[in-house]
């Protein structure tokens, strides 16, 4: 396949997955510090979320895999589509794969935490979780 058309079929494999999960298309300001809260490595500029979105560039397969996780896609998708995949709904990730930014946030937050106060706010999550179970 012509490389340019990969990065524009990744493109619009993108911007499809982000109206999907409720963001913007159109701002590489919100795909770049959205995924910046979920990677792990160098954070990306604006300029390189740019890129992506209007096809002309595609991410690392380590940043292809956060993207993926982070929308609730198959990477191979994401990367290469296919006439069997997420846009046919046999993608097989459920809502819950998606993690909004405060949720993200909050996990970082635990991590920092020391192990004794980390037990303590797992178990008092573990506590709600019954408490709303009984409900």
């Amino acid at each position: 396949m012509n490389p340019s058309i990969e990065r524009e079929s990744f493109s619009e494999r993108l911007q499809q997955a982000l109206r999907n999960a409720e963001y913007s298309p159109d701002s590489p300001t919100q795909l770049a510090r959205e995924f910046n809260i979920r990677f792990e490595g160098r954070p990306i500029t604006v300029h390189a979320a740019r890129k992506w979105l209007v096809g002309e560039a595609i991410p690392t397969q380590e940043k292809l895999r956060t993207l993926a996780q982070w929308l609730g896609v198959p990477a191979e998708w994401l990367r290469f589509g296919g006439a069997d995949g997420y846009a046919n709904g046999s993608d097989g990730i459920s809502a819950h794969a998606r993690f909004e930014s405060a949720d993200v946030k909050l996990v970082a937050d635990l991590q920092r935490l020391d192990a004794h106060h980390q037990a303590i706010a797992r178990e008092f999550i573990r506590m709600l979780l019954r408490i709303n179970r009984q409900k």
